[in-house]
């Protein structure tokens, strides 16, 4: 689509009330010292509570490390009755648990590693008021007795965590998280604050959609990490390259993601044998042992944890100082939330890719046996993760674009494209002809079916639609398909081309 200026997006976002009333102002901050510790709220934890403790449906983006949970917990231990927090993960519900424990505050977990005779105890101490906040799987909240288990207990609001995977065009889809809205309703009316670190606007609207909270106030904090440095190098001697790049780091801790778990006992093994501490995390490792290495890793035992994107989600350590990508993530949001567990603490974070086409091909396999919509949905997000890597832009200026927010300064002295700039050149005419192929195809169709038309090679689809009849048609044959790629992409990231959000890949 041609952007012809901002068009208002279809949800409501707030803006941030300055006239507070001091008093009330101060007593949440008491509550923030006394409960958590903290004399300050960061970013837009204040305003978000606010909202929810004065009873309105909240949607809350943040980006990984800006505080969300805090969201949901200090109105919970305010709030009369059960916070029910809903949770994709065993690993980061036991995590939040045993903070929030730390803190002396009694929330506990119901999902499928309890006993039937814990279960009890849990639902007794539920019904007596004694729980503050409960986790829960969204399998478990989806058992007919944990529904009418709920119904007997006084409820005071339900928070959704990772609610990103909610939705089927999103980096993390899980079916179960689009039956919520239904299993809520069954506990009344009650108010709804869904979370995420990561969403695209057509995510945003898609969650919102599902959970029927289209009238939802929406809080979006900026995605721009400014302390992280990212950094994309081309796969070659690649086991070379790590043990360089971690004895520059030596004694730091960090996180190396890599796509098999047998790639992880193998990356883990070498890194060992190279005098660093290291250890595995996977799924397929025994429980007690995963839980340990997470353990071990938080508790400073072991700088670095080698594992598949299983690992990470809700693990608040502030001082990860680098994480790498040993093979490249399946989408561009998987890659953001991964990145984003570095440098929590405000300090530096290297956040490095190791990159080739190769495993863009081992991922497209992965997806064959997938349903059309999902490997098409998959596909796309392999293509935008493609470009990232290997574009000459700004790497901030193209992840906040992929995420709805502009980052206005040419060079942003934090990444490898704006350190060791690639040549320029004036490409004008290249973008006036990429408008022009969109306008004349009428602002229909997608970047490859685009490319076609600009270099002039008949397929099926410019067959069928007569496109070769077109005056663009055939215009940059000079030049190759990768080129007019690169050119259509620019032309999106410089806000000339706007995707169109309720068509994917258009």
């Amino acid at each position: 689509m041609v952007n012809e200026g901002h068009k208002d997006n279809e949800f409501k976002i707030l803006l941030v009330d300055n006239m507070i009333v001091a008093e009330e102002k101060d007593e949440l901050k008491v509550k923030l010292k006394e409960i958590f510790g903290y004399s300050q709220f960061r970013g837009n934890q204040e305003v978000v509570i606010r909202n929810i403790l004065s009873g309105k449906n909240t949607f809350v983006i943040m980006p990984t490390g800006a505080g969300k949970s805090l969201c949901y917990q200090l109105p919970a231990m305010i709030k009369d009755g059960l916070a029910i927090v809903i949770s994709p993960l065993i690993a980061l519900m036991k995590n939040q648990v045993d903070q929030l424990n730390a803190y002396g505050i009694n929330a506990r977990f119901l999902n499928s590693t309890l006993s039937k005779g814990e279960i009890t105890r849990l639902k007794k101490e539920c019904i007596t008021g004694a729980v503050k906040l409960l986790y829960v799987a969204p399998e478990s909240l989806n058992k007919e007795e944990n529904i009418e288990f709920l119904q007997k207990v006084n409820v005071s609001f339900v928070a959704i965590d990772e609610a990103h995977c909610i939705s089927e065009w999103g980096h993390d889809f899980r079916p179960e998280y689009r039956k919520i809205k239904t299993m809520i309703a069954q506990l009344g009316d009650m108010n709804v604050i869904a979370l995420t670190a990561t969403a695209t606007p057509k995510v945003q609207i898609d969650i919102q959609k599902n959970l029927q909270m289209e009238e939802a106030d929406v809080f979006i904090s900026s995605f721009n990490r400014k302390n992280l440095y990212y950094e994309v190098r081309p796969k070659k001697e690649t086991k070379k390259q790590l043990i360089r790049f971690l004895k520059e780091h030596k004694g730091k801790s960090g996180i190396i993601y890599c796509l098999s778990r047998k790639k992880v006992e193998e990356i883990a093994q070498l890194i060992n044998v190279n005098g660093f501490k290291a250890a595995p995390y996977h799924a397929g490792l025994d429980p007690d042992v995963r839980m340990k290495n997470q353990d071990d890793f938080l508790n400073e035992e072991t700088d670095i944890i080698v594992a598949t994107i299983a690992f990470g989600m809700g693990i608040d350590k502030p001082d990860v100082r680098f994480v790498v990508h040993y093979d490249v993530p399946k989408s561009l949001e998987g890659y953001y939330q991964e990145t984003g567990r570095g440098g929590r603490d405000g300090l530096e974070g290297v956040c490095l890719m190791f990159y080739s086409h190769n495993d863009l091909s081992k991922l497209e396999k992965f997806n064959k046996d997938k349903p059309v919509q999902e490997r098409e949905n998959a596909l796309v997000l392999l293509q935008e993760m493609e470009f990232y890597a290997e574009s000459p832009v700004c790497r901030r200026k193209q992840l906040l674009h992929y995420f709805g927010e502009e980052y206005k300064e040419e060079n942003c002295g934090s990444c490898d494209n704006c350190v060791h700039p690639r040549e320029r050149f004036d490409g004008t005419e290249f973008v006036k002809m990429a408008i022009e192929a969109t306008k004349q195809t009428n602002e229909r169709f997608n970047l490859t079916h685009l490319v076609n038309v600009i270099r002039g090679t008949e397929d099926e689809y410019v067959k069928s639609y007569g496109h070769f009849d077109l005056p663009i048609f055939g215009k940059g044959d000079q030049k190759d398909a990768d080129f007019w790629k690169s050119v259509i992409r620019q032309t999106l990231i410089y806000q000339y081309l706007e995707k169109d959000i309720d068509n994917i890949g258009v």
